[in-house]
């Protein structure tokens, strides 16, 4: 499998507040650098760098002001005479509050996120367009002829909104390689998340269209984050109306039971008929993951490869979660090599 992939990511490494204290994210360089490493030692992956950063390709799933934003916050953050190491928020606009964009650099901070579990740090913006640029060089793989593709995309993306960042996520890379894949020509594709935590972000983007379709498998909202988004009753608007699927789950659910809603899955992605598959990889779902409650070991990563091959599609598959770091390279290699001997 050809694997797109870059060290830029290690610019980037912010901090979040968690259990009332700041501290290091969870969401750190060593998460990529342990997949590297196992791709490496494993035979028959392919490794290439991605294609430079294509704005325009961002700004089809982005609103272009929060583009601009983003690649211009840290500037303006120390421009403005602050020396603390994260840009952060002091307030989000909530219910009952008006929807409007505020000048101040720190209030947009708020109006530009949704959570405070990451920031903006000097190397953010940098790693962030790399990431994407990861996620579009992948789609364009696949429609050069490539089956499979393995964006190796770090920071994660699918909680990033239309026009906010939260939960690690900055920009939706499994969004920019859907849109990808559209704008080239396929005719439906489909995104399928398998993260522990609901894809608010890519469920975002295309909740009112028809022509990507998205499907999470996830824990419930009522107890996990993003908390407000990600029920069953969430399928779609508009023209999209039909076209989103939730399949929340409780905390402790063991293989036997996400299994089952996995197969529920892959009989809605069939019934879209999609002529590509994107796919959000979060392995988080992993027993020992340290922030969250699925039971999953690590053979069942091995099952979940032989799944995604199933569908017969060409597939970009997006690194999103996973937090037990050690582990999460090997797991990785688990999926993507089960997804290539079962092709």
């Amino acid at each position: 499998m050809l694997v797109i992939r870059s060290d830029v990511h290690t610019a980037h490494h912010c901090l979040e507040l968690d259990g009332g204290a700041l501290i290091d994210s969870w969401e750190s360089p060593s998460r990529a650098e342990h997949v590297d490493a196992a791709v490496d030692a494993t035979p028959g992956f392919d490794l290439s760098p991605p294609d430079c950063f294509d704005r325009a390709a961002v700004e089809a799933v982005h609103d272009p002001g929060y583009v601009e934003f983003l690649s211009t916050a840290w500037l303006r953050w120390t421009g403005g005479g602050n020396t603390a190491p994260a840009a952060m928020a002091v307030g989000w606009p909530a219910r009952r509050f008006r929807d409007v964009r505020p000048r101040h650099l720190e209030a947009q901070l708020g109006y530009y996120s949704f959570a405070a579990d990451c920031s903006i740090a000097a190397g953010t913006w940098t790693a962030v367009a790399e990431s994407a640029a990861i996620a579009h060089t992948a789609a364009d793989r696949v429609l050069a002829g490539e089956r499979a593709v393995f964006a190796r995309c770090r920071p994660p993306g699918h909680h990033a909104m239309k026009d906010q960042f939260g939960g690690y996520c900055y920009l939706n890379n499994a969004a920019i390689a859907a849109q990808r894949l559209r704008s080239a020509g396929a005719g439906h594709v489909t995104v399928l998340d398998v993260d522990y935590h609901h894809g608010n972000g890519t469920q975002d983007i295309f909740y009112d269209r028809a022509d990507v379709s998205v499907c999470n498998i996830h824990a419930d909202p009522v107890e996990e984050f993003p908390y407000f988004l990600g029920h069953a009753e969430e399928t779609g608007s508009g023209r999209g109306a039909g076209h989103n699927k939730n399949l929340p789950l409780p905390r402790g659910v063991d293989a036997v039971t996400w299994f089952a809603s996995l197969d529920q899955a892959g009989s809605w992605v069939d019934s879209r008929g999609p002529e590509a598959l994107v796919v959000s990889l979060g392995l988080d779902t992993f027993v020992d993951d340290p922030i969250s409650h699925f039971q999953l070991q690590r053979s069942d990563f091995a099952t979940l490869g032989q799944h995604l091959a199933s569908f017969n599609l060409p597939t970009v598959v997006v690194m999103e979660g996973g937090y037990a770091t050690t582990e999460l390279g090997h797991n990785m290699v688990e999926v993507l090599t089960a997804f290539d001997e079962a092709r």
